[in-house]
């Protein structure tokens, strides 16, 4: 299927690791001129000689006024994905301010920011995009020792919504995708051991996790004129697991 990526210019947060890297490396494959932001120089480095011509951008999305500096004058941006976060698991009675405040100035926070300064930029173009923002099948389920992320998520969820409502007549299209587990390095280490492993491969009726490319293959999708009817939509990538 032809998405029609080439020429496109799209902005990718947390484009260092895991999904976010695996993104860039399609959207730079598909011909899509890239922005790639991470808050890691080292991983932005090893993209660039992975994929020679994407712009490379340091920051820490957490930290609203060097976001500003950094992307106040990204020029113009037609898609953007919204896949910077954080997972700071603490059982509820120890969450602490910190990774409370963190977690959604990351997750939640940046999204907004980021999403208004491509907005804005699209706007004042005339110009239709669309904003993919990676949620999580913890956005609807609640998982142990994850209510801090979960609340990110399910609040990150309903803020794709709003955005879709609001910037729809600008024709501008939001939607999420909600992975499960996914097997990146990050992933596989936090789910390694088989018997954690187990109680959430128990809930899910394909029985194993996600690997990087399923959750790409949906956010290029979103991105594309191919899901030109769609937007405020959360897409499951989870193996079925709201469905358990």
């Amino acid at each position: 299927m032809e998405l029609g990526l080439a020429g496109r210019r799209v902005l990718v947060t947390g484009a260092g690791k895991g999904i976010g890297r695996g993104t860039v490396q399609a959207l730079h494959a598909a011909g899509a001129r890239v922005v790639a932001v991470s808050r890691t120089q080292a991983d932005l480095d090893s993209l660039v000689r992975e994929c020679p011509g994407i712009e490379p951008v340091c920051v820490d999305l957490g930290d609203w006024e060097a976001t500003e500096r950094a992307l106040g004058s990204v020029g113009p941006v037609d898609l953007l994905v919204n896949n910077a976060a954080v997972a700071l698991l603490q059982p509820f009675l120890e969450v602490t301010k910190d990774a409370f405040d963190r977690s959604f100035e990351v997750n939640l926070r940046a999204v907004i920011q980021v999403s208004q300064i491509v907005a804005r930029g699209l706007i004042a173009r005339g110009a239709p995009g669309a904003i993919v923002n990676i949620s999580s099948q913890c956005s609807q389920r609640a998982v142990t020792n994850h209510s801090v992320y979960c609340s990110t998520k399910g609040a990150l969820d309903m803020l794709t919504k709003v955005m879709a409502l609001e910037l729809g007549p600008h024709k501008i299209r939001v939607n999420a995708v909600n992975p499960t587990v996914v097997m990146t390095p990050m992933g596989q280490a936090a789910w390694s051991d088989p018997c954690k492993a187990k109680t959430m491969l128990d809930r899910i009726p394909l029985g194993k996790f996600a690997e990087v490319e399923h959750v790409v293959d949906a956010i290029l999708f979103l991105l594309s004129d191919r899901s030109g009817m769609t937007t405020g939509s959360t897409l499951p990538v989870e193996g079925g697991f709201w469905a358990n």
